[in-house]
């Protein structure tokens, strides 16, 4: 299940060139607005507009980042579409009743999200079979959006890594299922830290997936301060930039 862009279609793509007979069920994004409306119910209009503001500034950064993708897709030999033989199924949202008709239909071993909004605790609890999530972030601490970013901001590269873990009601809280880490090369940004991670977890996703098809998932639950990440805003992110040089 996503709601679309590069990083789902290579974790696809990957999936089917390793044999994983899989569907996908494209959700339609959720509106910048709503997302923005929603944050401020939480953090208050002034720091969900400046996280607004970041987020239209890291769009119309990936133009500058396409070298840097164009790179990284070719040193892994991948390309930015997804096999003829993957259907496609297009959902208004992962939490729809049609979603749910759908699963249901497919009769899936294993749903895999990756890049969607949250699932609800109501859609989590009809659904068949194990639900696992690719995160951009090593948890606990690193837990919502940017978790690459944050990991450089607050100086702890050892953390710069993605989780693959287990849905729950929480966000980014199931049970980890495996971890890697990696470094970023001078030329990432914001606008590419999401698929250098995703990059470097197409194994790890591989093996949950395998490991859910197989009966053999083993859940454990991560460790440390635990910590619910978003978007800086926009002067935090440039103020930063320019102070650390981490954009």
């Amino acid at each position: 299940m996503t709601a679309g862009g590069l990083n789902p279609t290579i974790v696809a793509a990957d999936l089917a060139r390793r044999g994983f007979d899989i569907h996908v069920l494209l959700e339609q994004p959720e509106g910048k607005g709503e997302i923005t409306r929603r944050r401020a119910r939480k953090l208050g209009w002034i720091t969900a507009l400046g996280q607004l503001g970041t987020m239209i500034a890291a769009r119309l950064l990936r133009r500058l980042a396409d070298r840097r993708v164009a790179a990284l897709l070719a040193e892994h030999g991948l390309d930015r579409t997804l096999p003829d033989t993957i259907p496609i199924h297009p959902v208004t949202s992962i939490n729809a009743e049609e979603t749910a008709s759908l699963v249901a239909d497919l009769k899936p071993a294993a749903v895999l999200l990756v890049s969607t909004r949250l699932m609800s605790p109501r859609q989590l609890a009809v659904m068949p079979c194990p639900v696992i999530n690719l995160h951009a972030g090593i948890n606990p601490g690193y837990r919502g959006q940017m978790g690459g970013y944050w990991s450089l901001r607050e100086n702890d590269t050892a953390n710069f890594g993605a989780t693959l873990h287990l849905v729950d009601a929480g966000t980014d809280t199931g049970g980890t299922l495996y971890e890697v880490r990696t470094r970023p090369s001078k030329g990432d940004f914001i606008s590419t830290y999401p698929l250098v991670l995703t990059l470097a977890a197409l194994d790890i996703t591989a093996q949950s997936v395998s490991d859910a098809l197989n009966g053999t998932l083993r859940p454990y639950p991560p460790s440390g301060p635990s910590a619910l990440r978003f978007p800086p805003t926009l002067w935090s992110w440039i103020g930063h930039g320019i102070v650390s040089r981490i954009w």
